[in-house]
């Protein structure tokens, strides 16, 4: 008699990623997906290929990790480790206006582009090149992509220093369109950059228009997250009303001394905006932000980590003003030196962490950036960190609720039909976990450390991590947007 399921999860407390009470239930899973939910120990062992003993832990959906720089590394390197271990079964990749396609690089890529790597990593001219290479790859994690902003300007621009001229602006809305044709989720924007800085407003305004018909969405790194963050978040609600699309704004944060203690007032913004138009945001779990050595971000305010240096490799991992008294020099002097560079910045406080992670508006990415040799620790902890050291040591919120930031509401804001819930017809990307003893092991000193407390990870169905180690089978697969497959979305 041949099996009903390929896979039984038995006796597990079940968080399903709607925020609702977690309950004891067997899980049952077929051709990928979830097939039958029922009280636990109710579904026949004898009915599956193979059976899981629960045991109790907690069965929820897989993490979906919305902020990402991903893009070259889910083809590059497709077990995806840092990710798969603490139980992402989906990334976002095209966040902050930079993307792995479509991209035609006359040199080297520009900063902050080279984040996702050097100028062989960008060898997808179009987006369906970039979707086909990562279906070709097969990840261990589903990939769902944004457009980035800084990188259509990098096809046409001849230098960044100024506003795209309409010919240009249309030449990028034509590549847009194509990408959204695809099944890319929208557009995002890294305005604080510089090479997005000169973007004024109506450069992006005319961009977007696009963007409704498609059912796409807007998703924005601010202008600003320091003193000008109102200003920016009204920018970004402009151009999402006039867009007529959702708006996402990427690491929600208050960023330098001057700007703690802020979060209040931000989030009033985000709820009055909320009044009129769809807004949300997402939050990783930490004080440090990582990104590439910004000369307008040095100050001697808050710790300065050298996460690397092509100049001076041998600098990282050091403190920035430990170099400059070693050079003898200012900060900025040294920061120049150093460039192109990485960092990480010490420039939050936990109070307003706390007050963003836990508003209803925010849901979790980790924003971790998987080229840097000394990476920040949210590329292999975010999520193991939101579930252990926020949900459960500290009762910043209930696990339903931390769960529901990292699955039913991401899946929700990012149009991922089928995912994102435990619900009979959904995907079956699962996660089982222990919720008293998961947490982040990844540190600033010691970052590449896979999360205790993970047992297994489900991708369409198949094992594909448990017990801290990889199974070796990718089940991975390029998600398009919501409009491309609403048979299960909800």
């Amino acid at each position: 008699m041949p099996h009903l399921f390929d896979t039984l999860i038995r006796c597990v407390l079940l968080i399903d990623g709607s925020g609702a009470a977690a309950r004891m239930a067997d899980v049952a899973i077929r051709d990928g997906r979830i097939a039958r939910i029922d009280d636990a120990a109710a579904i026949d062992p004898d009915t599956a290929s193979h059976v899981v003993e629960g045991h109790g832990l907690v069965l929820s959906p897989g993490f979906i990790d919305v902020h990402t720089h991903d893009d070259t590394n889910v083809v590059r390197d497709p077990a995806m480790t840092p990710k798969i271990s603490q139980g992402v079964t989906t990334v976002v990749v095209g966040n902050c206006g930079i993307s792995a396609a479509p991209v035609t690089l006359p040199g080297d890529p520009p900063d902050p582009m080279n984040l996702l790597g050097r100028a062989d990593a960008f060898c997808y001219p179009d987006f369906k090149t970039y979707v086909d290479a990562v279906n070709a790859a097969q990840p261990s994690v589903n990939v769902a992509a944004l457009v980035g902003h800084t990188a259509l300007r990098s096809n046409h621009m001849d230098r960044f220093d100024r506003a795209a001229t309409a010919d240009e602006i249309a030449a990028m809305r034509a590549q847009l369109e194509e990408a959204l044709a695809h099944g890319a989720l929208g557009l995002s924007t890294g305005l604080a950059y510089a090479n997005a800085f000169s973007a004024p407003t109506e450069e992006v305004l005319a961009l977007a228009q696009p963007l409704a018909d498609a059912g796409a969405l807007y998703a924005t790194h601010l202008r600003s997250e320091f003193a000008e963050i109102l200003d920016a978040m009204d920018e970004a609600y402009r151009i999402g009303r006039h867009a007529r699309v959702p708006v996402v704004i990427s690491h929600l944060k208050c960023a330098g001394v001057p700007n703690w203690g802020r979060s209040a007032e931000v989030l009033a913004s985000l709820e009055t905006a909320q009044r009129w138009q769809p807004v949300g945001c997402d939050c990783y779990p930490y004080t440090a932000s990582s990104s590439t050595l910004d000369l307008k971000q040095v100050t001697s305010d808050f710790d300065i980590q050298v996460t690397w240096s092509e100049p001076h490799p041998e600098m990282g991992g050091r403190l920035l003003a430990d170099i400059a008294a070693e050079w003898q020099t200012d900060l900025h002097d040294a920061a120049r030196r150093l460039q192109p560079a990485g960092a990480v910045y010490h420039c939050m406080e936990d109070a307003d962490v706390d007050r963003i992670l836990s508003h209803p508006a925010t849901v979790v990415g980790s924003d971790g950036l998987p080229n840097d040799p000394l990476p920040h620790p949210r590329l292999w902890g975010a999520f193991p960190r939101v579930l252990g050291h926020y949900a459960r040591d500290r009762e910043l919120f209930p696990l339903t609720v931390a769960v529901n930031k990292m699955t039913g509401l991401s899946a929700e804001r990012f149009g991922l039909a089928g995912r994102g819930f435990v619900r009979e017809g959904y995907w079956a990307d699962l996660v089982l976990f222990d919720a008293a003893t998961i947490r982040d092991a990844a540190s600033f000193t010691d970052p590449m450390q896979p999360a205790e407390g993970i047992g297994a990870v489900w991708v369409n169905g198949e094992l594909t991590w448990q017990q801290r180690a990889a199974t070796g089978v990718r089940a991975g697969r390029f998600l398009p947007r919501a409009a491309r497959d609403s048979e299960h979305s909800n």
